[in-house]
């Protein structure tokens, strides 16, 4: 009768190790086997290249679009820093390095024709740099497919590797996962103590 009180224990065990064994077989057997004719793979191997799929669709569409990337490119390249940066450099060359290579210039240049190169410069770089950055966005809205980058990648790794990655970001999850197996088979036992204690 002593061993009837070993059944919460037990049926901790048994949930706890079913559940175990259910997470393991997401991942293993990493290739197709056999057990009495029946073809077993783990669930992300064999769908691995679906999986992939299904993640590259997500994270074009709901994720990082190539529209988002082009539209942050052209919103930094025209930004103040940018132009800052340029004005800054154009007034180092127009400074130091113009005069250094042509002496004569550097004689008939005030501070004033200085800055009015600078000014007439920066406004042709900054309307250059806007054209560049057009056609350089729609160049990549054209080749660059984001679905199509995500998929590859992830359909070349390694299954060690699939597992590895899904491992690191839902570790808890998969040991919650096996607590709630050995907490539901700890209450079924309690219940089944209950029914064997009843009176007949």
């Amino acid at each position: 009768m002593k061993l009837v009180y070993t059944l919460p224990l037990i049926g901790a065990l048994i949930g706890w190790l079913t559940n175990y064994i259910a997470i393991k077989m997401l991942f293993h057997p990493k290739n197709e086997v056999k057990v009495f004719f029946i073809p077993l793979q783990g669930a992300f191997p064999k769908r691995q290249k679906a999986f992939a799929r299904k993640l590259g669709q997500i994270v074009s569409e709901e994720l990082v679009s190539v529209e988002d990337i082009t539209a942050h490119l052209k919103e930094k390249a025209t930004s103040e820093a940018v132009l800052d940066h340029i004005a800054l450099r154009l007034e180092e060359g127009i400074t130091n390095r113009l005069p250094r290579a042509f002496p004569m210039l550097a004689m008939m240049m005030s501070g004033d024709i200085a800055d009015k190169i600078k000014g007439v410069l920066l406004e042709q770089i900054s309307s250059l740099n806007e054209e560049l950055i057009d056609k350089l966005s729609n160049e990549l809205e054209e080749e660059l497919d984001v679905h199509k980058i995500v998929e590859e990648k992830v359909a070349a790794f390694s299954s060690d590797k699939l597992e590895e990655i899904l491992f690191s970001i839902m570790r808890r999850e998969f040991k919650f996962v096996e607590l709630v197996g050995a907490v539901l088979g700890f209450l079924i036992g309690m219940a089944q103590i209950l029914l064997l204690s009843l009176p007949y």
